[in-house]
């Protein structure tokens, strides 16, 4: 069904290439078209959305169109990215979640087949439930989820394979339950999660920390731990680890382009993320979203997607997730 649907849209979407182009720019980008893999408000989005502004705002780019075409755990998106060789001004916001899905949805194409150009950022996710939730500690949580796995849903914005999937998977392992018995629920995005977690409609979720801050600052959300091996400045919640839950897990995101793209418009892509990083506006939303820069160009970008592809294969190996 995902396949299908991957090339449904590659038939069904108008080519995003435009005719003319503009091949002499110099170093300098006018315009750049953003595919996000996901619904609204989820990470991929709200990354999109962050760094296309902080860059119009510290004018290294004249225009950004950043448009959403989700399905299938972000393959339908890559499925277009990969569709629209040659095109350098597409780029594509993703990251763990979609090197999960290519694996859990059997997509016929991966990262692989991209040009990478940078990761971003990394980021730790939340466990988080909403302000009327019985669960007021982390501890309490375990302790229901563990005496009835199945009644207690978890929820979360990635498809099998992503990060808010194997979160919760590293979480039950490290508990004693077997992650084929964890009850859970995906949603296409932390933007879809919310409403769900808001409404009681799934015992917990787990969602990147940038998605939520708003609502957790507002106290509609009550965050439980954090995944990260340190506590989170300005969020007043323990990590997993010093909960007595073994588990480490940091979430990362970046951006790639569509194959057989010029190595003049990769050069100019890298680069307009190199400069990105050295922007008041862009450090501001950092610490605004609770991300750690981590910026990787190019090449190197490319080196650690290889290495992430055989990691996350051998851990849904491991969990008899694939």
């Amino acid at each position: 069904m995902a396949i299908a649907a991957a090339l449904v849209a590659v038939l069904l979407v108008p080519p995003l290439l435009t005719p003319g182009g503009e091949a002499d720019e110099g170093a300098q980008i006018r315009s750049l078209r953003v595919l996000v893999p996901n619904a609204p408000g989820g990470g991929y989005d709200i990354t999109a959305r962050t760094a296309t502004k902080a860059m119009e705002d510290a004018d290294l780019l004249g225009n950004a169109e950043v448009f959403n075409l989700p399905g299938a755990g972000g393959t339908v998106g890559l499925g277009r990215t990969v569709a629209e060789r040659g095109n350098g001004k597409l780029v594509m916001s993703m990251g763990l979640g979609v090197v999960g899905s290519v694996f859990t949805n059997k997509a016929p194409s991966s990262l692989l087949d991209t040009t990478p150009v940078a990761k971003l950022i990394e980021e730790s996710d939340i466990v988080v439930v909403g302000k009327d939730s019985p669960y007021q500690t982390i501890g309490q949580l375990v302790d229901a989820w563990k005496a009835d796995p199945g009644a207690v849903q978890v929820g979360g914005g990635s498809s099998p394979g992503g990060p808010d999937h194997l979160a919760p998977m590293l979480m039950a392992k490290a508990v004693g339950l077997a992650p084929k018995a964890v009850n859970y629920v995906q949603f296409d995005g932390g933007g879809e999660l919310l409403a769900s977690v808001l409404g009681g409609k799934v015992a917990f979720g787990v969602s990147g920390v940038g998605e939520y801050r708003d609502q957790i600052q507002a106290g509609t959300l009550r965050v439980l731990a954090v995944t990260s091996a340190n506590r989170i400045p300005g969020i007043d919640a323990p990590t997993l680890s010093e909960s007595g839950v073994d588990v480490k897990f940091t979430n990362w995101r970046g951006i790639v382009a569509p194959p057989g793209i010029t190595d003049a418009d990769r050069a100019k892509l890298v680069g307009l993320f190199e400069r990105l990083q050295k922007t008041p506006q862009w450090q501001e939303a950092l610490q605004r979203n609770g991300w750690t820069g981590a910026f990787a160009p190019g090449e190197q970008f490319g080196s650690f997607l290889e290495e992430e592809n055989t990691r996350v294969a051998t851990v849904l190996k491991e969990l008899g997730l694939a």
